[in-house]
């Protein structure tokens, strides 16, 4: 296994300090806050911990404060309830005694249903789109500098968006972003793994798609820009190694907050998982 694949295994990697309490790490890196995926990934694996013969289906949660990369993260996990269908649990994380994150999972028993989905958009298959490599050299372009950077960072998720017209600047597009995103290595086979690896990856571009119809991304150092809360629905068993497209739109953003959303389709053209966020995007005058 690679050390960029171990590194999102030691993401994980929660040691058990005692009942309903655990600790994380954050890898090493040059970024100055913790990623908000990581800390919605590592509680949901906290939260977990403590179900048994049950899967998560859905969580909701707040971001209140940045978290220091260079200080472990404590994991405080509730027992609200043990239905006899449904288990329910609350985690909170804490950094230097505050709370720096919140959040309430439910999870399900197995059991047969109704069945619909909305169908996969017609998109390229991954291997059609440029990888890392290639984005890299796609973006070589000073003005393109921050995008180039993005992507020159080595990361335990894999990366090819649809629409690099999105990047290209020239004014407002329509507010949708497809992305293939996927683990670039083997998981482990727990679903429970592969769950959690999603809810780390669900964070990472789902904020820029409300800036898409303003001809602005994230990546401009003129937007300030955070995640303010994050949903995340689980449908169906998925495989977070195998290729996932994110389908995302943005149906709103006012009042300096963007609202995004999220299908996530396995490469079959099964939906798995539905994700919604609303995030800081916040214009600065004074670098204007």
């Amino acid at each position: 296994m690679s050390q960029i694949s171990a590194s999102l295994t030691a993401i994980l990697d929660l040691e058990p300090l005692e009942r309903n309490l655990f600790r994380g790490r954050s890898p090493k890196s040059s970024w100055p806050r913790v990623f908000g995926g990581q800390v919605i990934a590592q509680s949901l694996y906290a939260a977990c911990k403590t179900v048994e013969g049950r899967q998560p289906h859905s969580l909701h949660a707040y971001f209140l404060l940045a978290g220091d990369p260079e200080v472990p993260i404590v994991y405080e996990v509730d027992r609200l309830r043990d239905g006899r269908s449904f288990t329910t649990r609350r985690v909170l994380a804490v950094q230097k005694g505050e709370a720096i994150f919140a959040m309430s999972a439910s999870f399900h028993v197995e059991e047969p249903g109704y069945e619909h989905q909305m169908p996969m958009p017609k998109v390229p298959m991954p291997e059609e789109l440029p990888d890392r490599e290639e984005m890299v050299k796609l973006f070589s372009a000073p003005e393109h500098n921050p995008l180039q950077t993005f992507y020159q960072r080595k990361r335990p998720i894999e990366i090819r968006p649809v629409e690099l017209e999105r990047y290209r600047g020239g004014g407002s597009l329509e507010p949708k972003f497809n992305v293939w995103i996927r683990a670039i290595e083997p998981l482990p086979d727990e679903p429970a793994f592969h769950q959690s690896v999603l809810a780390y990856a669900s964070d990472l571009l789902l904020l820029d798609s409300s800036l898409i119809a303003h001809g602005a991304t994230v990546f401009d150092r003129k937007i300030q820009a955070a995640s303010l809360d994050h949903a995340l629905w689980f449908h169906r068993p998925f495989r977070a190694d195998d290729w996932l497209l994110y389908s995302q739109d943005s149906p709103s953003t006012s009042g300096a907050r963007g609202f995004s959303r999220g299908l996530v389709f396995d490469r079959q053209g099964r939906l798995v998982a539905s994700v919604a966020q609303e995030g800081l995007v916040r214009p600065r005058p004074d670098l204007g």
